[in-house]
């Protein structure tokens, strides 16, 4: 069995600092929403009709990208993918046509797609299995898609949406650090042997990796729901403006920042799966604080909710590559993108609910899901360890793909 090595420090940050460059169009198509409607005039229905188009078509698309990753090298997707999903949202405002709007937002999300589960594979290549590492990288994602709001308003705030061909910076810096992250990993080209990704010669243990898919499913139905009515609750509940909500929705984000690493960083020192185990259980009491508690005290309680949700994140990136080795594109996808998709469509029957009765109301359910969580989480195991970029081989030369060089970075 190959030892475990340090990371490479520089392609680990350059595809963290890529990542960012591409989640900022998973987040800049919501942040043009406002845009479309005051110059456009488009309805509710139809500016989340775009967010819509973009968001569920990547998360069910991802996954498919991740099982053609299983059987062929496709490292060039990185570069690719990342000028598609720029290129998208930088087309979004130059058509009034509503049709042509939605056709190049749609092609941006399969842009997006397309990336994600490619690269998380070449980030495990490069963390050879550090947690800490993947928790950078994931990072990355965080903070691009924390960034879009205001990469969006400065950009058409002060030209307008025919300005959003400036968008596309990001994707071309993006590109360029793809680029630069590959050729320190290494090249590779061929097809995968018997399903040969990452760490082939283990078994793909499907049974837990549904149950953490579950429990993904749960925290994504918490996350977007939060995200989505945060600001709006938590001014009703102090009773304060417009700032105290964005700061309530700020407070909200930051923690990707703070908890995405520190679940590395928690997972070295005490394992995956109890540190995942103890951020359910900690996102129970929070959502709970969140829902019942009045007063200026609840942004306590939305920072450990932000906490309980974001420590987990890149552990159950890692966990699944772990749980299906054999299998890890099509474990990045699910757990990268279509597990995604389920909060998305959950956050309208919140909406419907909470103009049925009342905010508070329509998010009290949400203390449930991460209880489920945890419950589908309580029997898991830890998987194998990581068998190292040394064991994945392409089938036509069998070279090494990603293979460890002496590091120089």
């Amino acid at each position: 069995m190959a030892t475990k090595q340090s990371p490479r420090t520089g392609p680990v940050v350059r595809l963290s600092l890529g990542h960012a460059c591409v989640d900022v169009y998973q987040g800049a198509v919501a942040a043009l929403v406002p845009f479309f409607v005051l110059e456009r005039a488009y309805s509710y229905a139809a500016a989340s009709g775009i967010v819509l188009a973009a968001s569920l078509l990547s998360s069910v698309v991802q996954p498919l990208f991740g099982a053609l990753t299983d059987r062929w090298t496709m490292r060039w997707l990185l570069p690719v993918s990342t000028l598609t999903g720029g290129a998208g949202v930088a087309l979004a405002g130059v058509s009034d046509s509503y049709a042509v709007t939605l056709a190049v937002v749609a092609v941006s999300g399969i842009g997006v797609a397309a990336y994600h589960p490619e690269a998380a594979r070449v980030a495990r290549l490069a963390s050879r299995g550090s947690h800490t590492a993947m928790g950078w990288f994931s990072l990355g994602g965080n903070l691009g898609f924390a960034a879009a709001p205001l990469l969006v308003t400065a950009v058409v705030a002060t030209g307008g949406l025919r300005a959003s061909p400036l968008l596309v910076v990001p994707a071309l810096a993006g590109a360029a650090l793809c680029v630069a992250a590959l050729r320190a990993t290494g090249p590779a080209s061929g097809t995968r042997s018997a399903g040969g990704s990452a760490g082939s010669e283990g078994t793909d243990d499907w049974p837990s990796f549904l149950r953490l898919t579950g429990a993904i499913v749960c925290r994504s139905i918490v996350f977007v729901g939060l995200s989505t009515f945060i600001a709006l609750y938590v001014r009703q509940r102090t009773g304060g403006g417009e700032a105290v909500g964005t700061a309530a929705l700020t407070v909200l984000y930051l923690g990707g920042a703070v908890g995405t690493v520190a679940g590395g960083k928690l997972a070295q020192r005490s394992g995956r799966i109890r540190v995942v185990q103890w951020s359910y259980a900690l996102t129970v009491l929070a959502v709970a604080g969140v829902v019942l508690v009045p007063g200026p005290l609840v942004l306590v309680f939305v920072a450990a909710a932000s906490a309980g949700l974001y420590v987990p994140f890149s552990l159950h990136i890692t966990l699944g590559q772990d749980y299906l080795p054999r299998r890890v594109g099509t474990a990045s996808g699910v757990t990268l993108g279509l597990t995604v998709s389920v909060g998305g469509l959950a956050s309208p029957l919140i909406g419907t609910v909470a103009d049925a009765t009342s905010l508070r109301t329509a998010l009290a359910p949400l203390i449930v899901f991460p209880a489920l969580g945890w419950l589908l989480l309580r029997r898991l195991e830890e998987p194998g360890m990581f068998a190292g970029a040394t064991t994945e081989r392409t089938g036509d030369t069998g070279a090494e793909d990603g293979a460890v060089a002496p590091d120089r970075e």
